[in-house]
């Protein structure tokens, strides 16, 4: 099945992209996403923030299950003032 990634502010600079189409297989989680995108961008490798995880614009747990057509958004702790 194929699913859209977006990665956003440092996790789309470390990874060269912001959009990605990922070809996984059913049943895949959004924890066993993530270990794929950082197995295959070395810039994401050493990345072990507490980030958010969205599929479809809902906020997720690491252990939802995916399906086809899915857009996953991983978002970095936001900083400022």
């Amino acid at each position: 099945m194929k699913v859209r990634v977006k990665l956003f502010a440092m996790l789309r600079e470390r990874a060269g992209t912001g959009d990605d189409l990922q070809d996984v297989p059913d049943g895949t989680t959004v924890k066993e996403l993530w270990d794929k995108l950082r197995r295959e961008h070395a810039g994401l490798s050493g990345v072990e923030l507490r980030l958010l995880y969205a599929v479809n614009s809902e906020y997720v747990g690491l252990e939802h299950r995916l399906a086809d057509g899915d857009e996953v958004a991983f978002i970095p702790p936001v900083s400022g003032g």
